[in-house]
């Protein structure tokens, strides 16, 4: 029992700890969809995310109930207790099978969903760039094109065109105005893979964190019936 107290009492500060965790990795998840949402046209793709909140906000009072059932066995806080593991575990499977779903959905769709979006850009050289979707895109993750700068010259209207957005431009260079004459001041890099690499991390750290902190209230789980096993079944009745 001494033993089980010690595990409970070490959980009530891990729960709190993993609780920044999860919110960190839902608030992550719902800005990305919101900043990218000309490419994310389902509003349901968030839900891992607003699951991974709700899952925070319960185990604020979580750890508080196995810190205080290692110090004083409660037999109402011991109830309500396993009746928190057993709603964050239906919390957590959930937001884990999901993230893991959207991963591999999602991933399979932003080829054709960027590529479209380069396709209908207003192509210009013009010194000023545009504010368009794909332009926000390319600033924001310093890429160009879906593959590489030579996705803008497949795109264009123009013959022979000579240079690409401006929003492919390099932050050091600020007097580069994606002449294709300096290449070396234009990224390197597509946005397919920048935005397949954050979606996936985004949504592997939901599914990773939810499948390890579902291991640990398992374990809290099994302490808390150890201790609830030498009490009497009347006295349980909150069950």
């Amino acid at each position: 029992r001494s033993f089980a107290r010690s595990v409970l009492g070490f959980l009530g500060f891990i729960f709190w700890g993993t609780a920044v965790a999860q919110m960190f990795g839902g608030v992550s998840v719902i800005l990305m969809f919101k900043n990218y949402r000309y490419l994310f046209q389902e509003p349901y793709l968030s839900l891992p995310g607003w699951l991974a909140l709700v899952t925070a906000l319960a185990l604020l009072p979580t750890g508080v109930l196995a810190a205080s059932i290692s110090v004083k066995c409660s037999r109402n806080q011991q109830g309500t207790f396993m009746y928190l593991l057993l709603l964050l575990l239906c919390l957590e499977m959930s937001s884990a099978a999901l993230a893991r779903s959207y991963c591999v959905r999602t991933a399979a769709q932003l080829e054709s969903a960027i590529s479209y979006l380069v396709h209908q850009h207003n192509w210009t050289c013009s010194q000023d760039p545009g504010n368009s979707a794909v332009d926000v895109i390319q600033r924001k993750l310093h890429c160009c094109g879906v593959h590489n700068y030579t996705d803008w010259l497949k795109a264009s209207s123009l013959c022979h065109p000579t240079c690409v957005p401006e929003s492919c431009c390099k932050e050091k260079h600020s007097l580069c105005t994606g002449d294709l004459g300096h290449v070396e001041q234009l990224s390197e890099e597509g946005c397919l893979k920048k935005l397949k690499d954050q979606l996936c991390f985004s949504m592997l750290y939901i599914f990773w964190s939810c499948t390890v902190l579902s291991i640990l209230e398992l374990l809290a789980a099994v302490s808390n019936g150890i201790l609830m096993r030498r009490q009497p079944f009347r006295e349980l009745h909150i069950l």
